[in-house]
């Protein structure tokens, strides 16, 4: 009898729907709940659709960052401004430093700007998926965009920077060569470089917190890694390749190639960094994706 009932009752809700169809209701619509791989990349479609969220972080890092400041973007300027003059007297006056035919103060400033922007991004970028925690536990969001809001809003003080580099270069008399032309692909690298080290740096500090207080350190030890105050020709040249694996070595002797004509565009640096800056980025997307599941939890 049982069995009997549950047959009654299944024709009865199939006469039903036959009935509804048949009257033209319209079916309710039906979702599709699929598991996804922890390791899959970008979802273009979902970015798509959370843009304006994507572009009100933005501007709210801007807005946060010179909330209350007197200076403001003036901050932009005068950071790197007052570190190549350190740098000046200490590597360029005392040390003797070379500089590649370029007046030693172009040469750091040339480095610092994208250094600058590098250093700035990352620490922006780790701190703020921590500092977000509290907005991942109460809705969902594509959680990518709070480190790379961090990133796109320090294209701002870079191309503030940039101008007072122009200014520089007008100072002394200097006029960027064509290779000026491959400066677009160069921007390209450095942001990817700085983005991949965000969601790697940030996936392990909302984990370990040890990452963010160590952050200084970090930054400070990859700048030497780096020909911020000294040029990439000071390596040996067995030992050059190797070194261009850093992307940032042919970010930045890519932009004074073209800023200041210090060397020809370094393109074997240029396409050792890009491969390095690429798989940088991927795998950081990768290893942000499969870890973001826990971020509301241990933040």
């Amino acid at each position: 009898m049982k069995t009997l009932s549950i047959d009654t009752r299944s024709l009865e809700i199939a006469s039903a729907t036959v009935d509804a169809t048949e009257r033209g209701a319209t079916a309710m619509p039906v979702s599709h709940i699929q598991s996804q791989s922890a390791w899959h990349a970008f979802d273009f479609a979902e970015m798509y659709k959370y843009r304006d969220l994507f572009r009100y972080l933005v501007r709210r890092e801007i807005k946060v960052r010179y909330a209350q400041s007197a200076i403001g973007v003036g901050w932009a300027i005068l950071q790197p401004l007052f570190t190549m003059l350190v740098f000046t007297v200490i590597f360029g006056r005392l040390a003797k430093v070379g500089s590649d035919g370029a007046p030693y103060a172009l040469f750091s400033f040339a480095g610092l700007v994208p250094w600058m922007f590098f250093s700035n991004a990352v620490t922006d970028g780790v701190n703020g998926l921590i500092g977000g925690a509290s907005m991942m536990s109460k809705v969902y969001f594509p959680r990518i965009f709070m480190p790379l809001a961090a990133n796109a809003a320090r294209l701002i003080d870079f191309g503030v920077a940039s101008l007072v580099m122009a200014g520089l270069m007008i100072w002394y008399g200097i006029i960027p060569n064509l290779g000026a032309l491959a400066l677009p692909f160069v921007l390209a690298m450095m942001f990817l470089t700085a983005s991949g080290t965000t969601l790697w740096l940030s996936s392990f500090a909302i984990q370990y917190r040890d990452v963010k207080h160590a952050m200084g350190f970090i930054v400070q030890i990859l700048m030497y890694a780096a020909p911020v105050v000294y040029p990439a020709s000071l390596i040996p040249e067995s030992f050059q390749r190797l070194y261009a694996i850093n992307p940032m070595v042919g970010v930045i002797e890519g932009l004074r190639s073209g800023w200041l004509g210090t060397r020809e565009m370094p393109w074997d640096f240029l396409f050792i960094g890009s491969l390095s800056a690429v798989l940088l980025f991927t795998t950081g997307v990768s290893y942000f994706n499969a870890k973001q599941r826990v971020f509301a939890d241990l933040a």
